[in-house]
């Protein structure tokens, strides 16, 4: 009797788990498709307050100069801190726009290729974050995106060598979506 209720307990249970796995993965793109719908109020931030994320509008900070191509690409601004989803073939060229906060050193300046994701992790300043799209590696330093499940996105520490480059989780969502493995990656001064 005990051999035939193990094996149904154990149907059981594999069965609830698998239930558990589809529930979580259609959570999961839920929350995707609901993501890459702009929030009712998109665009219309109180006085003072940071411009809204993932804006595409006339109102989007523009290209810089150098960033100019013809291939699908994220842009990443030095200089003014800011990241710009660059589709040539749409209308308008630039998906998305929003600013970021560089870790504790810079990638040089070049083309690159996203070569690895991950959709979760532990950040070298041991925060938990999401949506990880890595371009490349230099002086034992790994630069890539991503979004600190906390949300915050405060200045990395200076005195530990980072080279995360944070945005809020709803941005995090935009460029996980917008760039697969083998998109290119742009860094200009």
């Amino acid at each position: 009797m005990k051999g035939p209720a193990v094996a149904v307990a154990g149907l059981t249970l594999s069965a609830m788990a698998l239930v558990a796995l589809l529930a979580v993965q259609a959570d999961g793109t839920a929350g995707r498709a609901s993501a890459a719908q702009p929030p009712p109020n998109a665009g219309t931030a109180p006085a003072g307050s940071p411009t809204p994320s993932a804006d595409a509008s006339p109102s989007a900070p523009p290209l810089p100069k150098s960033a100019e191509g013809s291939t699908l690409r994220v842009v990443y601004s030095l200089s003014a801190k800011e990241v710009w989803l660059v589709d040539p073939k749409k209308t308008p060229e630039i998906q998305a726009a929003f600013p970021v906060v560089p870790g504790s050193v810079n990638p040089a300046p070049g083309s690159y290729t996203v070569y690895s994701r991950a959709p979760a992790g532990a950040g070298t300043d041991g925060k938990q974050i999401e949506h990880v799209v890595r371009f490349t590696q230099q002086g034992g330093v790994v630069f890539g995106f991503s979004a600190a499940l906390d949300g915050s996105t405060a200045p990395a520490d200076p005195k530990v060598k980072t080279g995360g480059i944070r945005f809020d989780r709803a941005d995090g969502q935009t460029l996980w979506d917008f760039a697969p493995d083998g998109t290119r990656v742009q860094v200009v001064g």
